[in-house]
């Protein structure tokens, strides 16, 4: 064998070596999600609502001023005792507005405060 050959046959191995070193680390890599998945969370910002309850019903709302009378729904805010209520329109557990064709928004109202404090 020549030198020339020889060398040429070297860097043709380590070619091969280096090109299936890549390709297996690109599996792995590729692979990995399948064998260890993420963990899927709801919230896409990280935050939690932990801290509220919706309460599973609707009922009438009655702004404290008496200016709005609403069915809705009611959450509280349990850091602070807050009460919350939203309007829905309707016994739906969603805001429902049929002269309109885009969804409604509901704007919350608020209903009052629970003194958390106060339970011993």
């Amino acid at each position: 064998m020549q030198p020339n050959s020889v060398r040429q046959l070297s860097l043709d191995l380590y070619s091969k070596c280096v090109l299936t070193a890549i390709a297996l680390l690109l599996a792995v890599l590729a692979l990995e999600p399948l064998v260890r998945p993420a963990a899927a969370s709801a919230q896409s910002n990280g935050a939690s609502a932990s801290y509220l309850y919706v309460e599973p019903r609707t009922t009438m709302l009655r702004k404290p001023d008496g200016t709005q009378q609403v069915e809705g729904k009611v959450v509280i805010d349990l850091r602070n005792g807050n009460v919350w209520g939203f309007p829905t329109l309707s016994g739906a557990p969603y805001p429902v507005d049929t002269t309109r064709s885009e969804p409604p928004v509901s704007t919350p109202m608020y209903l009052g405060k629970f003194d958390l404090t106060k339970m011993k």
